[in-house]
Formats: C-alpha cells, sequence, structure tokens
C-alpha cells in the first residue's frame, strides 16, 4: 500500500495539511487560489497561483508531476481528467463515481493538454513493450 503524501500549506491565520491525492483542482482567484477537493472541500489560500505551481514544486518534488497547469486559472490533478472538449472549451474531472467538475479552459490550453496526455499514453506503451 502506498504512503499518503500531504502538501502543507501555512499562513499567518490557517494551516492547510491536504492528502494530495483528493486534490482534484486549484484555480485561480486573482492573489488567492482555491483547492477544491474530491469530496467536495474547497479551501482558499493567500497566494496566486504562480507561487501555488512554486510550492507543488519544492514540497512534492516527483509527485508534483500528476499536477498540470492548464491555461492562466487551472493546475489540474492529471489522474482526474476525464473529458477534453476541445470545441466546447471544457475541461471535465472525475472519479467516475463520487464528483464531476466541469471547467472552462482555452482551446489552446486544452489541446496542449491532450497532446501532454497522449505521449504520455504512447511513452508507456512503448516502454511497456520493450
Amino acid at each position: 500500500m502506498e504512503k499518503k503524501k500531504f502538501l502543507y500549506l501555512n499562513s499567518r491565520d490557517e494551516f492547510f495539511r491536504v492528502d494530495i491525492s483528493k486534490i482534484v483542482y486549484f484555480e485561480s482567484d486573482g492573489n488567492y487560489t482555491n483547492i477544491i477537493l474530491s469530496n467536495k472541500i474547497k479551501g482558499t489560500v493567500c497566494m496566486n497561483l504562480a507561487q501555488m505551481q512554486s510550492v507543488l514544486s519544492s514540497s512534492l518534488r516527483e509527485s508534483a508531476s500528476m499536477f498540470a497547469r492548464v491555461g492562466k486559472r487551472h493546475i489540474i490533478n492529471l489522474n482526474y481528467v476525464y473529458l477534453i472538449a476541445i470545441l466546447r472549451q471544457r475541461l471535465t474531472l472525475s472519479d467516475g463515481e463520487n464528483f464531476e467538475y466541469t471547467i472552462p479552459v482555452s482551446k489552446d490550453a486544452l489541446k496542449k493538454l491532450r497532446d501532454l496526455l497522449v505521449e504520455s499514453i504512447t511513452a508507456k506503451q512503448n516502454n511497456n513493450g520493450k
């Protein structure tokens, strides 16, 4: 059984301890970042999305690769990508059972996300074939 990894966010007034596998996405709200979890809990921290990206990289190291910046407003958990609808400019994140979040994302950002996912799937298939 894999040990749970946590993201710790400490501010002047609040301390968050979040199981990273429960993070569905981060959403920018000006100088704040909303954290949306799989159990529908939403937290808000006083840092912009670029700062959050840096915290993820430095805190989680190799586990940070499960998150990807998508457009200007979101960092998503790649494990929850369910549907990329480029023409409708919508990204649906779901675990297939308990929750579904649909967020607006630009066509360009969705195309980049799709290409990233296709490349990673192709690379995994090529590595398994060796």
